[in-house]
């Protein structure tokens, strides 16, 4: 019973339909935890339908019907495209607002009467030492949330979080993060913060038991990688790296192993998951690993402009001007936070 063209007249001008509307508030989540009205959103994707008509699909009465229908239409989620007299009465057809919906929600920890400052993006130690440090002396909220560098940009992208931690480097232009930003916010003015140089190189068992001293090694049939998950910073330095050696994913055993976080990766390594894993040095000194050094590269801090006054960015920028802050970092190990606070507005 979907909309046939020909029986369709005294239609009115729909509004325009979104190819893709992202759900990402709690209320409309709730909305469409009913079945009902999943159902009916998704009918009306396909194609105008009417009250009757939904009311026989789904085998329901049309005041049911109408009740579900007007939740959705509140919402934003449906809209009333046009009318047809059939024998005296007016049907109206509805339809979605978009041809596909995402929805979209991150569950956040209870901090009462605290606006939570969330960072999405690489896993990084100063990052996470820096939101616990303005969490004890002043109590606000903050959660970083290690999802890659690249997925911490399309998550700020998508308006989830407030910032993003990055260490993506682009090869064609010898710079790290600028690029990717540039390309991402090409409508937004965004904010580059450095928050320090770090230095990464292959995780391996006290002793080098392998006998690892390179990539090339990651060849061999012997050796067993952790890897990174798609999308991290470290991840795409591997991968491009891995090519220009001329090694192929399948070459390497554990290839498609993938943590989140470089902890993760050094405790992989440390419990003889895998015999080798690219990481920081920081994470390898801490669970006893030898360290093989490779790079070292620089991470940033990514703002939009429009959130740069707010209190929780406010917070952070001035944790990054604190001599002692940046002495602490200083004292992790492969850490080097002398341009820390340095800003590039793109």
């Amino acid at each position: 019973m979907f909309f046939n063209d020909k029986d369709f007249h005294n239609r009115n001008l729909p509004l325009s339909m979104e190819p893709l509307r992202r759900i990402q508030d709690f209320d409309t989540v709730k909305l469409l935890a009913d079945s009902r009205r999943m159902i009916i959103l998704r009918l009306l994707m396909a194609g105008p339908w009417t009250l009757s008509q939904l009311g026989l699909a789904l085998n329901e009465h049309p005041a049911q019907v109408r009740h579900h229908l007007k939740l959705l239409e509140d919402a934003g989620l449906v809209e009333l495209t046009g009318t047809h007299v059939v024998r005296g009465f007016v049907e109206k057809y509805y339809r979605a607002r978009a041809r596909a919906f995402l929805i979209q929600e991150l569950i956040l920890p209870a901090l009462v009467e605290r606006k939570t400052t969330i960072a999405m993006g690489s896993h990084d130690l100063a990052l996470e030492l820096l939101f616990r440090e303005l969490q004890e002396g002043s109590g606000a909220g903050y959660l970083t949330v290690p999802v890659g560098s690249l997925d911490g940009l399309v998550a700020l992208r998508q308006g989830i979080a407030h910032l993003a931690g990055a260490h993506l480097w682009d090869a064609a232009s010898g710079e790290y993060n600028l690029p990717h930003v540039r390309y991402l916010f090409p409508d937004r003015a965004m904010l580059l913060v450095t928050l320090t140089h770090r230095r990464q190189g292959l995780l391996v068992a006290p002793g080098n038991p392998q006998r690892i001293a390179g990539l090339p090694d990651l060849a061999r049939p012997e050796v067993i990688l952790i890897n990174r998950n798609r999308g991290s910073g470290t991840r795409v330095w591997l991968d491009r790296a891995l090519a220009q050696t001329g090694i192929l994913p399948q070459q390497v055993r554990g290839y498609s192993q993938e943590v989140r976080t470089h902890t993760e990766l050094a405790q992989a390594v440390a419990r003889g998951l895998a015999d080798v894993g690219l990481g920081l040095q920081a994470a390898a000194q801490a669970y006893g690993l030898d360290f093989v050094p490779l790079f070292e590269e620089r991470y940033d801090l990514v703002i939009p402009q429009d959130q740069v006054e707010s209190q929780g960015i406010q917070m952070i920028l001035a944790g990054l001007r604190s001599p002692a802050f940046r002495a602490r970092v200083g004292n992790i190990v492969g850490y080097n936070p002398s341009q820390m606070g340095e800003m590039v507005v793109v």
